[in-house]
């Protein structure tokens, strides 16, 4: 604004003195109740135009409110319907839903089969890590069905998550039981998500088996209880190996550094105990096994190779060549963070499953060099394994991910508008869920919707599919791990940075 608009006129000061001098005349006539003003012999006005300020709620206003409510007949209409069926129900867009077609210009040749299942677990990252290795592995085979066990990874990754959280422990012992630190870290010391960084670690030390090999037992289906008592079980150890960390009994640091150690393996023990009872005990990673299977054309196949061999299987040269020139062993997690800035790597402390292994990190992009790397991956004939907030706008019996899928204005006259910064400030968004990427359709250089291989089985979606919006992908998809030849040399340099250090209770901390 310039200058001269910031300034009163003269007659616009002499017409305000001669208003004030008629408001001093007029004083005596006049009586002042609450917040306004009225002249005697007339009544005051129903309403103020000054709403007080109330900090409780008010019994009176809450009745008016209703009052004004009812007497719209779209609300009664929204009343009728809503308070007798599911929301989603009521508010879901069915042009959304028709536009939300399982049809794509870009896919990859390979998809993988069965559609997998997790069932009552949350081993999705477990599942959609190994729905992109099964596909290397069914293409060096001939394979017309595989799967990779899921429980294999998952057994191991509980006791190394048990390690894990012991030595994590045995590090914070000056920090106080109370604080922010432990609190988080006795949350969820087992839990069963996890990130790619994680697959990576257990994939290298135990290797990869065939699922027929070591299937799901009942506790890897339905996980809630085994985790309850290990988390209890790692809790209670928790609470010794401080009190005998912080012990004054002995002054030798190495005796009590071996009566750390001694007390630090029976606990271990004891949790190795819970789950080989639970989930059975799992092929060796350093023995070998007997593979048996028929390939795609009937002919019968017999492998034998050890589960840390098999993995490796991943890097070999007619592997790769087949995966067109990707070895899935060098892929790497690129995210959304607009909190932070881009081009810049990120990691997340005592955020891990191995100790010592490789650290979790990210690198932090804008969207369009995501989505760019995505297609670039669909196109060389790969699945791209993603992590995103699976919950927000999406309906899992029609397998639709879009932001325009629920009419919540419509239903309730209530705009929400939070962007996708301050969702993760909030605490209203975060990683969920992980899944895979097999297909986009893309339009004038753009993608409009993303194919998506779930782990919820056939039932869910189309015989296990959703369709994902490019709107919705830019708004709740926060990972994609890709190969790192499909981004610029500038996105790789990123690797090379030292990493910010995201507080353990980040949303980026948030295990898929």
């Amino acid at each position: 604004m310039g200058s001269s608009q910031s300034k009163v006129p003269e007659a616009a000061i002499h017409e305000k003195l001669v208003e004030r001098l008629q408001a001093i005349q007029l004083h005596n006539e006049m009586e002042i109740v609450e917040d306004y003003i009225y002249i005697k012999g007339e009544a005051p006005p129903k309403y103020t135009s000054v709403v007080p300020y109330q900090q409780d709620i008010s019994i009176a206003a809450a009745e008016e409110w209703e009052k004004e409510l009812m007497e719209d007949p779209k609300n009664r209409l929204a009343l009728a319907a809503l308070s007798s069926n599911p929301t989603s129900s009521i508010i879901t867009s069915r042009s959304t839903a028709i536009k939300d077609t399982q049809t794509f210009n870009i896919k990859i040749p390979l998809e993988g089969s069965p559609v997998t299942n997790q069932r009552s677990s949350g081993r999705c990252w477990l599942f959609a890590s190994t729905n992109v290795f099964r596909v290397a592995i069914m293409k060096k085979y001939r394979l017309k069905e595989f799967q990779l066990s899921q429980s294999y990874l998952f057994y191991w990754d509980k006791i190394e998550k048990a390690n894990y959280f012991l030595e994590n422990v045995l590090d914070t012992v000056e920090e106080p039981l109370d604080g922010r630190l432990l609190q988080a870290l006795l949350a969820s010391p087992v839990g069963d998500g996890g990130q790619w960084d994680m697959v990576a670690n257990l994939v290298q030390k135990y290797g990869l088996v065939p699922q027929t090999l070591y299937p799901d037992s009942y506790n890897a289906m339905n996980s809630s209880s085994m985790d309850r008592l290990i988390t209890t079980k790692l809790r209670e150890d928790a609470l010794r190996l401080r009190s005998l960390a912080s012990s004054s009994t002995s002054t030798d640091p190495t005796i009590l550094k071996s009566s750390l150690a001694a007390t630090k393996e029976k606990m271990l023990r004891e949790i190795h105990l819970i789950l080989t009872l639970m989930l059975g005990p799992p092929p060796s990673p350093s023995k070998a096994f007997t593979w048996e299977f028929y390939d795609r054309d009937g002919t019968f196949c017999s492998v034998r190779t050890r589960p840390t061999a098999f993995a490796k299987e991943l890097s070999d040269a007619r592997t790769v060549r087949a995966l067109g020139g990707t070895n899935v062993h060098t892929l790497f997690s690129l995210v959304n963070d607009p909190r932070n800035a881009y081009n810049r790597l990120l990691s997340v402390s005592r955020l891990g499953n191995v100790w010592e292994g490789r650290p979790v990190t990210y690198v932090n992009v804008d969207m369009s060099t995501m989505k760019k790397a995505c297609i670039a991956m669909l196109q060389r004939g790969l699945p791209v394994f993603f992590g995103c907030d699976v919950g927000k706008y999406s309906d899992s019996a029609m397998g639709i991910m879009d932001t325009d899928l629920f009419d919540y204005e419509l239903g309730f006259n209530v705009k929400l508008g939070m962007k996708k910064a301050e969702r993760l400030m909030t605490g209203e968004s975060a990683m969920t869920h992980a899944m895979v990427l097999t297909a986009v359709h893309v339009v004038d250089g753009k993608p409009v919707r993303w194919r998506v291989e779930n782990s919820w089985s056939k039932d869910a979606g189309t015989e296990g599919y959703f369709v994902m919006s490019d709107a919705w992908m830019d708004e709740f998809v926060y990972q994609a791990v890709v190969d790192p030849a499909v981004v610029s040399a500038a996105v790789r340099k990123v690797l090379e940075q030292k990493p910010k250090i995201l507080d353990l209770w980040d949303p980026m901390g948030a295990l898929a």
